[in-house]
């Protein structure tokens, strides 16, 4: 499992950025612990960061 940090929040559209050898797959699920939300990779973006969309209420997410 690894950890990665939200760099950028827009509604539901969350880009999360990961260390270069950890970087999720399209379509995989992400856990956001803190409020208990889940995420969907969309795409790649590049420079270890991903596009997710927010399977809930983004509400309360923060960068970071």
């Amino acid at each position: 499992m690894s950890i990665g940090k939200i760099t950028q929040i827009i509604g539901a559209v969350i880009d999360v950025e990961f260390p270069s050898d950890a970087i999720p797959k399209v379509y995989n699920a992400l856990h956001v612990t803190e409020t208990n939300l889940t995420l969907e990779v969309q795409q790649q973006l590049g420079d270890n960061i991903v596009r997710a969309i927010a399977m809930g209420g983004s509400e309360g997410l923060k960068r970071g």
